[in-house]
């Protein structure tokens, strides 16, 4: 076994601004809001190695993701939610319900190698995808219970929303 990441969520998931921003964030336009966060977000995560978010007021789980483009060669890095399982991270490339994947996971199965920023560290990781169905369905709930918007993203979308384990 790994080690274990490390954990900070900040906010709580049972306040009232958390209980609106759920149902929201499942909308178009909650999308379309989250979406154009999501430039301050990144800048806010960069500044605190993963400490601090827009979204940490209402206890969303968010962790910078830098990947490297599997076009440009450059690094790229993007705030996604997670779920924590201890010594793996799992990330869900839900793109908001659009009909494509986000960059990130085309980068990702390109070179899986990565780094996340979280509780102010930043951690090389590896990435695989998930396959298996039952483990893909159980890790998407997971999801689900963080915010009722993943419900809605794949029911918006006809493709396969891809998740990723992300390991030391």
């Amino acid at each position: 076994m790994s080690e274990q990441f490390p954990e900070r969520i900040w906010g709580s998931r049972t306040n009232f601004l958390s209980r609106l921003a759920s149902p929201f964030a499942a909308t178009k336009l909650g999308s379309l809001v989250i979406r154009k966060l999501t430039p301050l977000d990144r800048k806010v995560l960069e500044r605190t190695d993963g400490k601090y978010t827009v979204l940490g007021p209402i206890g969303a789980p968010v962790i910078l993701v830098t990947t490297v483009g599997r076009k440009s060669g450059q690094p790229r890095t993007t705030p996604l939610l997670y779920v924590h399982d201890g010594d793996t991270l799992y990330i869900i490339g839900s793109n908001f319900g659009q009909a494509h994947h986000p960059a990130w996971t085309g980068n990702l199965l390109a070179n899986p190698a990565a780094e996340v920023a979280i509780a102010g560290e930043r951690i090389p990781v590896t990435a695989t995808l998930v396959t298996d169905e039952d483990r893909k369905q159980a890790i998407f709930e997971r999801f689900e219970e963080t915010t009722e918007a993943y419900t809605a993203y794949r029911n918006r979308t006809a493709r396969d929303l891809r998740i990723f384990a992300l390991t030391r």
